[in-house]
């Protein structure tokens, strides 16, 4: 894939031309951090034959969240979030979870709590990644790294970044000593010092490593 390529309407147009209406992007944010829940967001255009061509304008230069900083990340969210032609919904699995069923299973039942709280009549599912979501009877598509080539999967992906980083600023109010608020529950080499120094809290992953050690 080239490089300089951005997200685009492709993928959702050929739906649309098929006669599918109600189009939905997945992505999530949060499986690889040691704290914190995986974030899952499902995003759809609602769109007509007259306004599909204005959306392409009205959302060109939008990327996948890893290649926007944080203020035009946030600057993405409220456009996404108040756009009156799209839908949305998230998802959220904690860290308890994650440790008691793992983390691509919890990925997956975000993914669904996100579809379910996007409340519309999902048609077909465009999933960024390599797996399918099992016992849905929804056409669907996984496509790697679909944050990078589909719209409606960066759109997810901008308000599944946006969302886990604002819980995790609120978590560092009840934890300031990990300093989540920086690093965002990853583990860089502040978060791991804390965590030999502190030990692990309610937030921590129980079967990631350094924990399992």
């Amino acid at each position: 894939m080239n490089r300089q390529q951005r997200p685009n309407l492709n993928h959702e147009k050929k739906l649309w031309r098929q006669g599918y209406s109600f189009v939905v992007g997945l992505d999530e944010v949060g499986r690889g951090p040691l704290a914190g829940p995986v974030c899952a967001a499902a995003v759809c255009f609602v769109v007509t034959k007259q306004t599909a061509a204005a959306k392409l304008k009205v959302f060109d230069g939008l990327k996948d969240s890893k290649k926007l900083s944080v203020k035009q990340r946030e600057q993405w969210y409220e456009i996404l979030t108040t756009h009156p032609d799209i839908k949305w919904g998230v998802g959220l699995l904690s860290a308890k979870v994650i440790d008691r069923i793992n983390i691509l299973e919890a990925t997956k039942l975000a993914m669904k709590k996100a579809l379910e709280n996007l409340n519309v009549a999902t048609e077909y599912l465009l999933i960024d990644g390599n797996f399918l979501l099992e016992d849905l009877s929804i056409s669907q598509k996984a496509v790697v790294r679909g944050d990078s080539k589909i719209v409606s999967c960066a759109a997810a992906s901008i308000i599944a970044k946006v969302t886990r980083d604002r819980l995790m600023v609120r978590y560092h109010q009840q934890h300031p000593q990990y300093g989540f608020n920086a690093h965002k529950g990853y583990g860089t080499r502040r978060h791991i010092a804390a965590i030999k120094k502190h030990g692990a809290c309610r937030l921590h992953r129980r079967t990631f490593a350094p924990f399992r050690k």
